[in-house]
């Protein structure tokens, strides 16, 4: 018995020392930002001092298994209001915002919901009403059918905000006067693309009104930033997160525009085609601003049960943005 163990031991120590070489470089910042962790936090809280279940209003973030775990815990995703009951549990608004509409059906149902828009997507919102109410035609820099565009264009009447999602579209733009022009963006661009629409806005339309700060979130900029910084020393990519996320989307497109020759989305560690990794001597991992740290890890761990892998981290910023919870679930005594 004893031999055994001793042969398998040695045929583990083989394997190991048998194993290509790896260098991981771990961006940093990377996943759950300050508008994430509040979303999420404002579902687990709802469950524990309302108990289950707790309906949300589509997913709460992008993140399968993020979804999942509050699914687990009592909560129930719908995409509509008309799918929910009449009942007296809370309602949770996701993070990337609803038409203004939403709200009222609400009120008008009596339902009690929390909203959980992160509040730089508010902010956008805000920025829109405020052009609205100075009679300007608002342009929205954004993706067609994203959750964050349909709740951004639904605070004002229908047709009051117009989308634009490429140069080729900002060139070809006619407003109806070019002296009251306003833009907005969403908040989960690429900063480099959403630069070039707004540059070609502004050379048309040089009187047009933007925002007095930049609308992509802090977290997006700063996700695309450490991609950048790592991308060019590595001969392969990892983005973790969903593919229904913008976010996490758009580091996979900056990450190959920064010089990677190859960049993937990965939900999981399960989902890797190790085919496709092969020879390789640098990887890089990120991860969207929906995905948990978990899900980070299991990819590492995954590469290092292959590889005889090194872990660097490369920080190119620090976060310490914390958003409020909403009253009621601050007050829970």
């Amino acid at each position: 018995m004893n031999d055994m163990n001793n042969t398998q031991f040695a045929e583990r120590n083989a394997a190991v020392s048998t194993a290509p070489a790896l260098t991981i470089l771990l961006a940093a910042p990377r996943g759950f930002c300050a508008g994430v962790d509040r979303a999420v936090q404002i579902v687990e809280l709802a469950l524990q001092k309302y108990g289950a279940p707790v309906y949300v209003r589509h997913e709460i973030v992008h993140n399968r298994y993020v979804v999942d775990s509050l699914r687990q815990k009592g909560a129930i995703f719908v995409e509509e209001l008309d799918e929910i009951p009449e009942t007296d549990a809370p309602v949770v608004f996701s993070a990337h915002g609803v038409p203004k509409s939403v709200p009222e059906n609400a009120r008008k149902r009596n339902m009690f919901f929390l909203d959980a828009t992160c509040p730089l997507v508010s902010k956008v919102h805000v920025e829109a009403e405020r052009h609205h109410s100075k009679g300007l035609e608002i342009i929205l820099i954004g993706h067609a059918g994203h959750p964050e565009v349909i709740g951004t264009m639904g605070q004002l009447p229908q047709g009051a905000v117009k989308l634009v999602e490429t140069v080729a579209e900002a060139e070809a733009y006619k407003p109806e006067d070019p002296a009251k022009l306003a833009y907005i963006t969403q908040t989960t661009l690429s900063v480099d693309d959403t630069q070039e629409i707004v540059d070609a806005l502004r050379n048309r339309f040089p009187q047009i009104v933007g925002p007095r700060k930049d609308d992509i979130c802090y977290a997006t900029t700063n996700r695309q930033a450490a991609v950048k910084n790592i991308a060019p020393h590595c001969d392969r990519m990892i983005v973790v997160g969903a593919p229904n996320s913008s976010n996490s989307k758009r580091l996979v497109e900056v990450a190959i525009k920064a010089g990677c020759p190859q960049a993937t989305l990965l939900q999981t560690a399960q989902d890797i085609d190790w085919t496709a990794f092969r020879g390789m001597k640098t990887l890089g991992i990120t991860a969207g601003a929906s995905a948990p740290e978990v899900l980070v890890n299991e990819v590492i761990a995954a590469f290092a049960e292959r590889f005889d892998a090194t872990v660097e981290t490369v920080s190119t910023a620090d976060e310490d943005v914390v958003f409020k919870l909403p009253r009621e679930l601050r007050d829970r005594d």
